[in-house]
């Protein structure tokens, strides 16, 4: 399935990894594409490190495992860089996003990552601070991966932030999410 994006998400649990997921899928599923987002993780505790999934296609999807050849990675923690392989499996045409004050440079090297391979950093955890008042990175990382990685626009998932975070957030919440998603689609820096 040649139009199939497979996005691996690596983050600790707590930081809002499952809910960027199913963000991402319900921005597509509104755009019209077949969408599935899926957490694994077991008995974890706040901290502990997790995956989760998500997969969108112009065609339906009939595959319903883990996802380890991505297209894209998404890591919320720059922490687990030397304790998980983040970027294991990923396609050497892929794109590999992270949360970090590091430049795109660094996080080649630090990973050993071939030239090929599309590297995208943001601060998504300064952005939360300024803008939410905590270190809740998923919703700048998501605006930064719209931008970036075109699986979205950034207005798209706009909407879908007011319609779902409507349903439980203030608006202030809500609008603290809506100008994190932008400055991180602004900040995002992608070679």
């Amino acid at each position: 399935m040649s139009d199939l994006t497979e996005i691996r998400w690596h983050a600790r649990a707590g930081q809002g990894a499952i809910t960027a997921s199913k963000l991402l899928a319900e921005t597509a599923l509104f755009n019209g594409k077949y969408i599935q987002a899926m957490p694994e993780y077991g008995p974890e505790r706040t901290g502990a490190p997790l995956k989760a999934y998500t997969r969108i296609s112009d065609a339906p999807i009939e595959v319903h495992n883990n996802i380890v050849t991505p297209s894209i990675v998404v890591v919320l923690d720059e922490t687990l860089l030397p304790i998980v392989n983040v970027a294991e499996g990923l396609d050497d045409n892929g794109l590999i996003l992270i949360n970090t004050t590091k430049d795109v440079d660094g996080i080649r090297k630090e990973l050993s990552l071939p030239a090929s391979v599309n590297v995208a950093v943001v601060d998504a955890s300064g952005i939360a601070v300024d803008t939410l008042g905590r270190d809740m990175p998923n919703t700048p990382v998501v605006g930064a991966l719209a931008h970036v990685s075109k699986v979205a626009t950034v207005d798209a998932l706009k909407e879908i932030l007011v319609l779902e975070f409507g349903k439980k957030f203030t608006q202030d919440i809500i609008d603290a999410n809506l100008t994190s998603v932008d400055r991180a689609a602004q900040e995002v820096v992608c070679q």
